[in-house]
């Protein structure tokens, strides 16, 4: 029996699952509605959709690393109690392993990817997650980082997910060193690598803050130019790694230490799960309940 238009958008606004998972069992059941609602609850797909609107700003980080190719991701699931569940834990490095591999350009491109080139879709493999782990799962975003053989990777993973960092050092093989730079960003938060890269338009805007705080404290104007430019390297250090003191050797800039290496820094990228993200306000009892429930 052909499949149309119509017969989608029937068991779509049934079910609530994807038009292509829709198209899908269709098909594989001749059209017939009631076996495709079946199978679409058997996949777990509409399980999952029905998940689809609650909040989901609990998660993990996970970084996979493979040679010379390395991937840090963030999965978001609803309470922290799933994050520490095998089943979550294999979900991690099973995505992980694939964006590895495949390389998606963004993860709208990673979710209609065949699971490791030959499975089910990615966006299939997490909605039968949904359905067994019983709470909303989204790969949020993930991050691909290359290297040489002679560079290294500094990845570290902070307080079982709730942040990582990856980053790569040019010119060095000193993976420990790489680590606690790593370790540094996911206790510093840095925003850039450089004051090279700040935009002089942040700059200015910055620069104009602090000579009007200048001139409300009273002070001279001959002397706020250089007062200025003085405290404009207090907000370098602030905000670009390589001017900041080392948290394990506040004593050192990270810039000395790299130099001393022979290496060189040009980005990382650090995830702190949920940032941005609405968070749930059930309080603890309410969590604890919905888990005793499930």
């Amino acid at each position: 029996m052909a499949v149309t238009a119509q017969m989608v958008k029937e068991l779509r606004e049934t079910t609530g699952a994807g038009m292509m998972d829709c198209k899908k069992a269709l098909t594989e059941t001749n059209g017939n509605m009631e076996e495709a609602i079946d199978l679409l609850r058997e996949k777990g797909i509409s399980k999952a959709a029905k998940k689809a609107d609650r909040i989901a700003a609990e998660g993990s980080a996970h970084v996979v690393v493979d040679g010379n190719t390395a991937v840090l991701i963030e999965v978001n699931c609803e309470t922290d109690f799933v994050t520490k569940n095998d089943q979550f834990k294999t979900l991690l490095q099973e995505l992980g392993n694939h964006l590895l591999v495949q390389k998606p350009a963004d993860v709208a491109e990673a979710l209609q990817q065949p699971l490791h080139g030959e499975g089910e879709v990615l966006e299939q493999f997490i909605n039968s997650n949904i359905a067994k782990i019983g709470e909303k799962l989204s790969l949020r975003r993930f991050t691909i980082f290359e290297k040489t053989d002679n560079d290294a990777f500094g990845a570290y993973i902070h307080m079982g997910g709730n942040i990582g960092v990856l980053t790569v050092l040019e010119g060095t093989t000193d993976a420990d060193f790489a680590k606690d730079v790593a370790m540094h960003i996911a206790a510093v938060n840095p925003r850039y690598v450089s004051r090279d890269v700040v935009s002089a338009e942040e700059v200015e805007k910055e620069r104009e803050v602090l000579k009007t705080q200048a001139l409300n404290e009273g002070k001279p104007e001959n002397i706020v130019e250089k007062m200025v430019e003085g405290r404009l390297g207090k907000f370098f250090e602030e905000i670009c790694l390589l001017e900041q003191n080392f948290v394990k050797d506040p004593d050192q800039k990270v810039k000395k230490l790299v130099a001393d290496k022979g290496a060189t820094i040009n980005g990382f990228v650090r995830y702190e799960v949920g940032e941005g993200m609405e968070k749930r306000e059930d309080n603890f009892a309410e969590e604890v309940m919905s888990q005793v429930k499930k």
